[in-house]
């Protein structure tokens, strides 16, 4: 801990002194208690009722019983999800929250931005810049987005401010602010569904404006704005195109920093003493360099999460004079080293639950641990769905030789989103809930 926490000072430097971010002493999730979600209490339930054995152990029951108790993210992924009395709506949500004794903390998905998850099938958006015939995005067609970001402000973020600024003094909110998106323009410019104006005028004038209106009339909601993972990103040049989207946007005043590894599989792993300590073979035994997606070898630093954290703050330190915090996500990366290739991220086979939600990560650049992506939702449908019937929006990802239903004798994933019981017991099966950090 001394080493790490040595290096998170000269890290941090004199650098401290520029950060503009609102409260940025004080972290959001530090004496609170987590909101435990009704409506996942009974997704669990429903598996909980069908575990037997010899295909669901009594080991893997009382996981998911103790899963349970434990708090997950809750995802805005639809304009419908805004305002409501269920606990499946931001509204319910802050409702049933702010009955509660002590009032506890409830994280927020951000997600329905124009033209969402434009290098993937499996998220597409409700709302879109073009439509084809069948209501799903035309990504082909550039222009200025205009009708889809006026939905977007108007029927997505503008009802979701009026409810933060109900809430915002009496439940403590954070909001995540969409995934992925400003990580595929940095990286995915070549993809014409992401580098079309429409897209690119979707994600930075939508996200400017999420995080503006919320910042402005919610001063007491904490936001990160979300910065993929280091197998994403890790890779300086990525980084780099990352940092400068993002400063273009001007909204440091308004963020505490980013989310990472949202609905991925990467390892926490150890923090090293700098960002390039493993880099060209050095300290190969050193824990800290220990590499399952052989990112290392591809002159990527961020072997595993703590890594990647230690170089977005450099790189932002260095480039803007901001220093972020993050909100990791663990709640499937409990099982590094199951997959044949780590840029596969789609209902991946053997993968486990992992830490339970927490502030003590081992390094004040994290603000917590959180279970962000709902353990036991599908990443996204098989071609097939367990109906029998075609996937709209079925990706190729979901095929991958690493996800669920890619072998003979699996069964079919759903789509994005729903639940998945299958999953959700291997996931329980393979599960690491806890891990000391010093």
């Amino acid at each position: 801990m001394m080493m790490i926490s040595l290096f998170v000072f000269l890290l941090l430097g004199t650098s401290l002194a520029l950060d503009r971010t609102p409260g940025a002493s004080i972290n959001p999730f530090l004496g609170k208690t987590f909101y435990v979600n009704p409506s996942y209490q009974a997704e669990l339930a429903s598996s909980i009722n069908t575990c037997f054995p010899p295909n669901c152990s009594a080991t893997t029951k009382g996981t998911l019983q103790r899963m349970t108790s434990v708090a997950s993210a809750y995802w805005l992924d639809t304009m419908a999800k805004i305002n409501g009395s269920s606990t499946n709506t931001a509204q319910g949500i802050l409702q049933s929250a702010s009955r509660q004794s002590p009032v506890p903390l409830v994280v927020f998905i951000v997600y329905d931005l124009p033209n969402r998850d434009c290098h993937a099938k499996a998220s597409n958006g409700e709302i879109c810049c073009t439509y084809n015939t069948d209501g799903t995005c035309n990504y082909n067609v550039g222009g200025d987005c205009a009708a889809g970001l006026q939905t977007y402000k108007t029927q997505y973020i503008n009802p979701l401010v009026q409810l933060f600024q109900q809430y915002q003094n009496t439940v403590p909110i954070v909001a995540i602010i969409e995934p992925d998106s400003l990580p595929n323009l940095a990286t995915n410019q070549n993809d014409p569904h992401c580098g079309n104006s429409a897209t690119m005028t979707a994600y930075t004038t939508g996200i400017n404006y999420a995080v503006t209106q919320i910042g402005q009339n919610c001063p007491q909601v904490t936001m990160y704005v979300d910065a993929a993972h280091g197998g994403w990103l890790g890779w300086s040049n990525n980084l780099q195109d990352f940092v400068q989207i993002v400063s273009q946007l001007n909204i440091y005043q308004y963020i505490r920093g980013f989310s990472d590894n949202v609905a991925n599989y990467q390892p926490i792993g150890i923090m090293c003493q700098n960002t390039n300590w493993c880099l060209n073979n050095q300290h190969p035994t050193d824990p800290c360099c220990s590499d399952p997606c052989r990112l290392l070898t591809q002159y990527n630093p961020a072997n595993n999460e703590m890594n990647y954290v230690a170089e977005v703050v450099a790189a932002f330190q260095q480039s803007a004079g901001f220093t972020p915090y993050f909100v990791t996500d663990t709640g499937r990366d409990a099982v590094a080293s199951e997959r044949s290739d780590c840029a596969n991220w789609c209902n991946i086979r053997g993968a486990g639950v992992g830490l339970t939600p927490r502030t003590s990560t081992g390094t004040n650049l994290i603000d917590a641990f959180y279970w962000l992506k709902t353990p036991g939702e599908s990443d996204g449908c098989t071609q097939i769905l367990p109906n029998g019937s075609t996937c709209a929006r079925y990706d190729s990802m979901c095929g991958s030789a690493d996800s669920i239903g890619s072998r003979p004798g699996e069964p079919r994933a759903p789509v994005a989103g729903q639940w998945f019981d299958y999953q959700i017991k291997m996931l329980a099966s393979n599960a690491n809930l806890t891990r000391t950090f010093s």
